[in-house]
């Protein structure tokens, strides 16, 4: 597994376009607390801002810098539901219960507007999403989920745009048709996460950086070491994902970094952009190894795809991403890349998120395959309940089963890159 060890932010667009990211110390000596999270992401800082809020001392470590990991640089796409198809939920909890887990995805959402409100974090939020498909089976798909949705959950802000409708809003010849969500959205993750990290700071939280954690004692009060101290605590939370290492092996098997990327170009002028993309909203399309991508606040295009489950980056990245995007907007082919850079999502066999506890006092979230920019801020939320006596919610996730990905710790990721190779094969046909 990854571990990202005191390690300074990349280059990448998100780091170039944050003035002033701050920095916490590193643990130095022993303390105790209430609660001890693991991880500094958007999942690790929301578990401690709600248990703040909730009145209880926090101490979290960050074994790198604050969303230095995937939080700090994904497509900073804000996506319904998760990333496994409603259908997985169905099958794992009930009718009932998938009902409520949907519901708490449409929750996710609203948490960020509301932390961006009340935490006066400015990152560029903008609202509407879009569903691309690539081929008249895929359009034919989303059609159905658009009915699905409406009937079974009770969603209404879908709206379903042909081919020509779609053009009228997105100017690329790539398509067969979208569906746009008006719920959904975009933003700067990187200064959303600093702008959490603030707020977790100013409600006590204890914020340390650049400590890596060596062991952890379970127990009646678990113990959690670093090299130069010891935090001991009455509740742990572990969310550090895929640079958990070895910490908790049973846990480390469920999950499997995957590397995806991105690139911006150079600014691109207010009306060149919006002629790409109008209104503002962020685009997926319908492929397994999908491209993503949207308009930034200064008027560039964040363009993200590819998929890596060795390990290895595409060769010559920006190149790469590069003939991709001219794929979809061919008619940017005198457009220059400014930044180009990658990072590691963790990701389950089902791509169900899997969260809950081991044992009485040790709490985990994992799992978010792809959407985590929402949904750990409901996972925060989930787990703090939990904490405090409120067990209904997260036990609800809790239910679902994962599995050990195959092959133990030398097979499984030859195995992902075979499978991954068929998912291709099925995209290019």
């Amino acid at each position: 597994m990854l571990n990202y060890r005191q390690q300074a932010h990349i280059d990448s667009y998100y780091v170039a376009s944050t003035p002033d990211i701050p920095t916490y110390p590193q643990l130095d000596g022993s303390t105790d607390c209430d609660v001890c999270v693991v991880g500094g992401g958007l999942a690790g800082i929301s578990v401690a801002l709600n248990l703040a809020e909730r009145g209880y001392s926090v101490v979290l470590l960050e074994g790198s810098r604050l969303s230095h990991g995937a939080s700090g640089r994904n497509g900073g796409q804000v996506i319904n539901g998760y990333a496994c198809d409603m259908d997985t939920l169905r099958k794992a909890l009930g009718d009932e219960a998938a009902k409520l887990a949907w519901d708490m995805s449409l929750e996710a959402i609203d948490i960020i507007e509301q932390r961006i409100a009340q935490h006066d974090i400015d990152c560029d939020w903008a609202r509407g999403h879009t569903l691309a498909a690539v081929k008249p089976a895929k359009y034919r798909e989303l059609a159905d989920w658009q009915e699905e949705a409406a009937k079974r959950y009770g969603y209404q802000h879908y709206t379903l745009w042909d081919q020509t409708t779609l053009r009228s809003h997105l100017d690329s010849p790539r398509y067969s048709g979208g569906l746009y969500d008006a719920l959904g959205g975009h933003l700067h993750p990187l200064k959303y996460a600093l702008g959490l990290a603030r707020a977790a700071s100013t409600a006590g939280v204890h914020l340390y950086e650049n400590t890596p954690v060596d062991r952890i004692e379970q127990g009646a009060q678990p113990k959690v070491h670093t090299s130069r101290g010891v935090v001991s605590c009455k509740q742990l939370v572990l969310a550090a994902n895929v640079s958990m290492g070895d910490l908790v092996p049973k846990l480390g098997g469920r999950i499997m970094p995957v590397g995806t990327y991105v690139i911006t170009t150079e600014p691109l002028g207010k009306e060149r952009a919006q002629g790409l993309i109008q209104p503002n909203f962020a685009v997926a399309d319908t492929q397994f190894v999908l491209d993503y991508y949207r308009l930034t606040a200064d008027h560039r295009l964040l363009f993200g795809g590819k998929v890596s489950y060795s390990g290895l980056p595409p060769r010559n990245l920006a190149e790469a991403m590069r003939s991709d995007m001219l794929r979809v907007f061919p008619q940017l082919s005198d457009v220059r890349v400014d930044h180009a850079w990658g990072g590691f999502v963790d990701i389950t066999m089902s791509r169900a998120p899997d969260w809950g506890r081991l044992g009485d006092n040790i709490y985990y979230c994992q799992g978010f395959s792809g959407h985590g920019v929402a949904v750990t801020g409901l996972a925060g939320r989930l787990i703090a309940e939990a904490i405090a006596g409120q067990n209904e919610r997260l036990d609800l996730f809790s239910r679902i089963q994962h599995l050990p990905f195959p092959g133990g710790k030398l097979l499984r990721t030859p195995s992902l890159v075979l499978g991954m190779a068929w998912y291709r094969l099925r995209d290019y046909v």
